[in-house]
């Protein structure tokens, strides 16, 4: 079976490391989704999102909180509520809100994004960010809004780079918005609170369905004057939602039960990062793995076969080369990881 037959094919993969976001909902948030309350949400009726906007709100330490589908509608509704035609973002070069989310800012916004040089773990220097923001001049468009991400590609940035970088921001009169797709990883990893990872920070984008479990779903906090616009935004971008509690639910579920197990998934790529490292053929790094992605090189030409190879195994990973990215999650443990790696071994045996 090739790559692309296996990933049409409706067999479950033995092993699917692809992404965090391959995640089927467990029992118990199965069993939460069907008992939900629901409303209509357009109406502001449905308990269940209430409930998880208000759970969410407090968890960040932000006066409220949206419901929204998906992480690249949450940071395109709040560019488009920070920002006015003609504005920009400061952003990372390779953060997703610029090279991952189709320049939604940009075409829907007339958003321009200023990319800026990043540090290894994924942090920007506050003399960068100084030296980036444009003056007032008419030649220029107005730096209005910083962009942040943690985790990022795996890596975490301690507490104090992301308060630096915000407050610096902040300073010069940018509005701070963290991409927290992953932030819970950086939570656990760092181990603080996830209000004190955002502290320094004006909203903040909460992935559900990435580590968290969550079949569908993320949460943009932030001040509620920001939230009402927000609001509006959605609707514009036609995120108007009706009886969503269903999948209000499995957020809430995750929110608590699924954030201090993120642990595990830490735990289990390192094993993975461990056993592949003996792998003549293999190139991995038990030392640079911080959350749940394991960064590999494999030998010259073997990443896309090898990938098909795991394909016919039914074992999933995406090698477009011989750089790839491992990603462990809820339903890949350890007997996932050891049958993983066995059969790697295998082919370069």
């Amino acid at each position: 079976m090739s790559y692309v037959s296996a990933v049409k094919s409706n067999k479950i993969p033995l092993v699917d490391m692809r992404s965090d976001t391959v995640t089927k909902p467990t029992e118990g948030m199965r069993a939460a989704m069907l008992a939900a309350s629901v409303g209509d949400d357009v109406y502001g009726d449905d308990p269940t999102v209430n409930e998880l906007q208000e759970r969410a709100a407090r968890l960040l330490g932000k006066e409220a909180a949206l419901f929204m589908s998906s992480g690249t509608q949450s940071n395109l509704v709040a560019m488009l509520a920070h920002c006015q035609r003609g504005e920009e973002v400061l952003c990372g070069a390779d953060y997703h809100v610029f090279i991952d989310e189709a320049g939604g800012a940009s075409v829907l916004g007339g958003i321009m994004f200023a990319p800026m040089a990043m540090n290894s773990n994924g942090s920007v220097d506050p003399e960068t960010i100084k030296r980036t923001i444009k003056p007032d001049d008419e030649h220029c468009p107005i730096s209005r809004m910083l962009s942040l991400e943690n985790s990022w590609h795996g890596r975490v940035q301690p507490l104090s780079d992301i308060t630096a970088a915000a407050r610096c921001g902040r300073k010069y009169g940018l509005v701070v918005h963290l991409d927290g797709a992953r932030m819970m990883n950086a939570v656990i990893r760092l181990g603080i609170s996830p209000s004190e990872l955002v502290a320094d920070v004006d909203s903040v984008s909460l992935c559900l369905s990435k580590g968290l479990g969550a079949p569908v779903g993320t949460l943009l906090a932030g001040p509620k004057s920001f939230i009402r616009r927000a609001h509006r935004i959605r609707k514009l971008v036609g995120g108007g939602l009706r009886q969503v509690g269903v999948l209000a639910a499995a957020g809430l579920y995750a929110l608590d039960h699924h954030i201090e197990r993120l642990a595990s998934d830490h735990d289990n790529a390192l094993r993975l990062a461990e056993q592949l490292s003996l792998i003549p053929g293999v190139a991995a790094d038990p030392a640079a793995v911080e959350t749940n992605m394991v960064f590999v090189d494999f030998a010259e030409g073997a990443g896309v076969r090898l990938r098909d190879h795991l394909a016919a195994k039914g074992m999933l990973i995406v090698a477009d080369s011989d750089h790839v990215r491992l990603v462990t999650h809820l339903d890949c443990g350890a007997a996932e990881i050891d049958l993983f790696a066995t059969e790697v071994r295998a082919f370069f045996g």
